[in-house]
């Protein structure tokens, strides 16, 4: 066994300095020397070596003890604290032990302590009943409240499976000193709840509430008991307003609204919907403050948001309360930007933003500027670069010749990072670019480490627009033509077989030597190097030019030149406007019913009523949103374009106990997003009864009488191909009547549905991100609000109810990184319904993208997750998702090869695409369901080819779920 490497770079002096606080108290010098004996005894039992009377351990094992310590003393060391608790010591020995792959040890030594710590629990806490001095805010020593903190933990448990409130606040004694500040108490009281969050999942929401505890002192200035909350909400929302008008925060229109019929109608008590990594992520970057003092709870967030959407409307307090009870509620939550800003001063609330640039310079620096005035104020941002001739054309005002894209990308990237969103986030870009650009080898190549970094752009995103026949060119083992738009200006504004038809026209001039600057390569090539690029740096995205453009409602009006930063908006863009999507999502969860005999359904009627005003509120968006540049502002109000989606879908498939990868989780994607797009649909049409129909309504599908769903028909017919299942609308009579009324009264917006990747949004209500599947069930996420343990709640109650949750169980979810798959004694059909991103074969998030797609007007944020990706498992993914007619995928998720055998179910395959159905599985949907065969052998390796892809190492590290999340929209 190789020696374990030690890596002690800490300071003596400074580890000298450290003090150990033990459970009684009492505060001793820091000694290594115990901790040493204590890993020893535990190897020693651990190895079966005390019980064979063995005092000595191997070479491996004494090694390993040393680089433990060092583990030990550098968490010791970075902490400001002259004070360090045993608990916390004891924890970052499990944690070096699990991270190191000693998985008996590790097991050993929790059971040591939960024996311990039973033991302990078993008698009256040495502490609980000494008084401890505090300092307060003012300096001045007072004894500990007690008997207030065990008030407060018993209000905020009630209804929780967490340990007795007595447990939790001996826990937070173990770190407390006398003289210690008074706030530092209920930090330790959240350290202590939080140690608790892997076996008492429930505990998150006891930390959720202490941090509401501590946010309501902040703002109020004391400590609020537990009876008085509600009377805190209710008094000091008048005075908060003010308070924020005074300060030039909140938009002095708010003054004018009835505060005090807006504070009766708060509900203080919904606070305690919120778990810890929720509320942080609200305290942290959502509530409002005045010199980092915050000003605003949050339950006053959500009215002031609903406040500042309600602005224009009639009876503003009725529709307030309105909007307050959805968005309190959890049952929608409006996107970040809307959140952020809202009621306040410089009300940006639009999520998303789409621009074509100019091929010329005045054109591209204008871009540049728009770029940065829309990041400003939290938009993310997609470019269509297309227009921009390539390297080597002929520039006429100069005679000289062009530079081509990507020295302008260079510029986007670090305008992005200069701009991050009012210094509330990172700024946020992505760059399009058509699959025929002349430059579109270099564009593949953007995001590489290696290679001229000057041509190279670190921190922004890239796409493929890529236009159908380039996918029929691919499966034909055909050739590609590669042009500078300078030389084909139309093909730019054509699509569908008008693209084809204009594009083979131009192959045959470039034939003739009448195109001077052009290039031919293989299209198989062209699509590995761009599946390539994908696998090795995450970029650029795959997405298709045609269904976007053919199944668009506005394409009387201009044409789809790209997606936005997430790949969910599909709108016009040109020289004179700039696109733009508001965006909010629909938690599907809350809108589950379960009936008589214990299954769940949709519950329809709900979800009319929440579709309703969700619409209402994102039409409201349109009017009361500040535009940070005028063409946004034309586009916007000319075609008043939202993007309602969800979030929750794998969460709401857990409840109901199916699978992900299942055709019952197919069936449900294509019922649970009709009934959206019906009901989003018919609130559009309400809206344009009561308000107007958008102004460029006349021609567009809506006016031919054409829906969502029905154009599915056009994009087969301009492709000459199948996509390979059948449509069957549930509510024919309905659509029937819905397009009549339509034809009679319009439409209010011009698109109506997106589904965004909601990374944040989803946090705040406690849910699953929009349509991913889970990561793990057990895992640490990071976020800019910090580090927090999350835990699948809906998976510990199915285990307790086997009788399977205990530590045990904890340990080994780590030690298969929160997977389920291969602890034998959890059931099949739970590893089924728990089965997380990377188990699931990607086809059937595919299949579920394509059934809902048929109903959206616009896109998805699509994710796909692959374990151990090759050059043939890409290819096959990716083609399925074109065949299937979806409109664009985002980020390609994968996990090294040498990660994934720790948790598959079968040696080496964790989720690998299979040939066929096992274990009475259905069988992998493939691209020759669309009756097309695939004839590309170099872009799909066999098993006697070496994979161009296979031994690359993956961008996203293995284990850390939030790598290149992308938080601009939601």
């Amino acid at each position: 066994m190789a020696p374990i490497p030690r890596r002690s770079y800490v300071n003596d002096d400074l580890i000298n300095s450290k003090k150990v606080i033990k459970r009684t108290g009492e505060v001793v010098p820091f000694d290594t020397s115990r901790i040493r004996v204590a890993l020893t005894k535990n190897a020693l039992d651990a190895r079966g070596l005390k019980a064979a009377g063995r005092t000595d351990l191997p070479q491996h094992d004494r090694a390993l003890i040393d680089a433990v310590l060092d583990d030990v003393l550098r968490a010791v060391t970075r902490t400001d604290a002259l004070g360090v608790d045993i608990e916390t010591i004891q924890d970052t020995v499990e944690l070096s032990l699990m991270r190191r792959g000693e998985h008996d040890l590790a097991r050993s030594y929790v059971l040591y302590r939960a024996k311990r710590t039973e033991e302990r629990e078993a008698t009256v806490s040495p502490r609980a009943d000494r008084a401890m001095r505090v300092v307060n805010a003012v300096g001045i020593s007072t004894d500990l409240n007690t008997a207030a903190l065990l008030e407060e933990l018993a209000f905020r448990s009630a209804g929780l499976d967490v340990p007795a409130p007595q447990v939790i606040l001996d826990g937070a004694m173990r770190q407390c000193f006398d003289g210690m500040p008074e706030e530092a108490v209920r930090t330790a009281l959240l350290l202590s709840v939080r140690e608790k969050m892997e076996m008492h999942p429930d505990a998150t929401k006891l930390a959720a509430g202490i941090v509401i505890g501590t946010l309501l002192a902040e703002v109020t200035g004391e400590i609020v008991a537990s009876q008085d909350v509600n009377a805190a909400y209710v008094d000091g929302f008048a005075p908060y307003i003010k308070r924020g008008i005074k300060a030039e925060l909140l938009d002095e229109k708010l003054a004018g609204f009835d505060l005090v019929r807006l504070a009766k109608a708060l509900r203080p008590e919904r606070d305690a919907r919120f778990n810890y990594l929720g509320i942080e992520t609200i305290a942290e970057r959502y509530l409002q403050h005045i010199e980092s003092t915050r000003i605003e709870l949050p339950q006053w967030l959500y009215m002031r948001v609903a406040m500042g959407l309600s602005l224009n409307e009639i009876d503003r307090e009725a529709r307030t309360i309105e909007f307050y009870e959805l968005l309190s509620s959890n049952d929608f939550m409006s996107s970040t930007p809307t959140l952020f800003n809202s009621g306040t001063r410089r009300s940006q609330l639009s999520s998303c933003y789409l621009t074509t640039v100019a091929d010329d310079l005045d054109g591209i620096y204008e871009s540049l500027k728009d770029n940065a005035l829309l990041s400003k104020f939290a938009g993310g941002l997609g470019n269509d670069w297309t227009r921009v001739r390539a390297l080597g054309s002929h520039i006429k005002g100069t005679n000289g010749k062009s530079q081509g894209v990507v020295p302008f990308l260079k510029v986007v990237n670090d305008t992005a990072v200069a701009v991050n969103q009012g210094g509330k986030r990172k700024g946020a870009v992505c760059a399009y670019l058509e699959t025929w650009h002349l430059d579109i080898e270099e564009f593949l190549e953007l995001r590489k480490n290696t290679g001229d970094d000057r041509r190279r752009t670190h921190d922004m995103n890239t796409a493929n627009w890529i236009p159908d026949l380039f996918m029929k060119r691919v499966m034909d083992e055909g050739h590609w033509t590669l042009f500078s738009p300078s030389d084909v200006p139309d093909l730019h504004e054509k699509f569908g077989k008008e693209f084809e038809a204009a594009y083979v026209q131009y192959e045959q001039k470039a034939a003739r030597k009448e195109i001077r600057l052009s290039k031919t390569v293989e299209a198989g090539w062209l699509w590995r190097k761009m599946l390539g690029m994908l696998f090795e740096t995450g970029h650029p995205w795959i997405t298709f030019k045609d269904p976007c453009n053919v199944r668009s409602p506005q394409q009387h009006v201009g044409v789809v030149h790209s997606s936005n930063l997430c790949t969910e908006i599909t709108l016009n863009t040109s020289e004179m406007e700039i696109a733009v999507c508001n965006l909010g999502s629909v938690n599907l969860v809350a809108h589950l019913k379960q009936g008589g005999d214990g299954s769940y359904a949709i519950d329809v009627e709900k979800l009319e009523r929440t579709v309703s005003t969700a619409m209402r509120m994102l039409d409201n968006v349109i009017d009361i949103n500040y535009y940070a540049v005028p063409k946004a502002r034309n586009s916007n109000l000319k075609h008043r374009p939202v993007g309602l989606g969800i979030m929750g879908f794998h969460e709401a498939l857990q409840v109901m106990g199916v699978a992900f990868a299942s055709e019952a989780a197919i069936e449900f994607a294509d019922e649970s997003m009709e009934y959206l797009a019906y009901h989003a649909y018919r609130a559009s049409n309400d809206l344009a009864r009561e308000r107007g129909r958008y102004s460029t309504f006349a021609g567009s599908l809506w006016d031919q009488g054409v829906l969502p769903h029905e154009s599915v028909a056009m994009l087969e017919e301009q492709r000459g191909l199948k996509v390979g299942f059948e449509i069957r609308p549930r509510l024919g009579e309905k659509w029937a009547r819905l397009k009549e009324d339509i034809r009679k009264y319009g439409m209010r917006n011009s698109n109506c549905l997106a589904i965004a990747p909601t990374a944040t949004i989803s946090n705040i209500c406690g849910i699953s991100a929009s349509i991913d599947p889970v990561f793990q069930n057990i895992f640490v996420k990071s976020n800019l609000a910090g580090e927090f343990t999350q835990v699948s709640q809906r998976m510990v109650v199915d285990l307790k109810k086997e009788g399977l949750w205990d530590e045990m169980m904890v340990l080994d979810l780590k030690h298969f990184d929160g997977s389920l798959a291969k602890i034998e004694r959890v059931p099949e059909r739970l590893r089924q319904i728990y089965a997380t991103a990377f188990e699931i074969d990607p086809t059937w998030l595919v299949e579920c993208a394509a059934r809902r797609q048929v109903w959206i007007d616009q896109a998805q944020s699509l994710n796909i997750y692959l374990a151990g990706a090759s050059g043939k498992k890409l290819d096959e993914v990716y083609k399925l998702a074109w065949v299937r007619g979806l409109k664009t995928t985002y980020y390609l998720r994968t996990i090294a090869a040498t990660h994934v055998e720790k948790s598959t179910v079968a040696p080496g395959r964790l989720n690998a695409v299979p040939s066929g159905g096992e274990d009475g599985a259905r069988t992998k949907p493939t691209v020759e369901d669309s009756k097309r065969v695939v004839t590309s052998p170099a872009a799909s390796a066999t098993s006697e080819e070496p994979d161009a892809l296979e031994g690359r190492v993956c961008m996203f590290r293995p284990g850390d779920p939030l790598a290149a999340d992308c938080e601009a929209c939601q």
